[in-house]
């Protein structure tokens, strides 16, 4: 059998392919959660998403555990000057579905609740709601906290950045 060489390729092309994966992911997320929220209405579409989201977390949480990367190295988030760009976010900030789109974004607290009740990540800023760029604080959970996950109650307050803005944006929806 003969050799077979390792291709190599430059960094930015790997990384560059990693993007394409991660627009396609946020594309999923949006149709979905899109489809979820247009049969189902807001409440019941968002609670969906919420388990989905929940049940994704605890299944990363899981592979982490056993020692699979959460995220891939390169191309998911960009780091500009000590800022995270991520590449999810500008899809959905694309697709201007920013309410259903930055519902992804609790898979933060997701995956770090399922591998540690005792403590969730959270966005002290987040590009799908209009900051700049994306930005996590590690805070311990409360006992009321850690059931409402647990029960899969609407747990998006959890995140209070991301849950401030799912009630402005509900207001709004309710105006038109």
């Amino acid at each position: 059998m003969a050799d077979a060489k390792e291709k190599m390729v430059p960094l930015s092309e790997a990384e560059n392919e990693v993007k394409i994966v991660v627009q396609r992911l946020a594309l999923l997320h949006l149709s979905y959660a899109k489809t979820l929220v247009e049969e189902f209405g807001w409440e019941k579409g968002k609670q969906l998403v919420l388990n989905a989201i929940r049940e994704y977390g605890i299944r990363v949480s899981e592979r982490t555990k056993k020692g699979y990367k959460s995220l891939p190295k390169y191309g998911f988030y960009e780091n500009r000057k000590g800022k995270t760009i991520c590449e999810f976010a500008k899809v959905i900030l694309e697709y201007g579905e920013v309410d259903i789109g930055s519902l992804y974004c609790l898979i933060d607290v997701a995956k770090t609740m399922a591998a540690d009740p005792e403590h969730k990540i959270i966005h002290t800023k987040s590009m799908t709601v209009g900051d700049e760029y994306c930005e996590f604080a590690d805070l311990p959970t409360t006992k009321a906290e850690r059931k409402d996950f647990d029960n899969n109650k609407d747990w998006a307050y959890l995140d209070p950045k991301l849950d401030k803005f799912y009630h402005k944006d509900m207001a709004k929806r309710k105006k038109r």
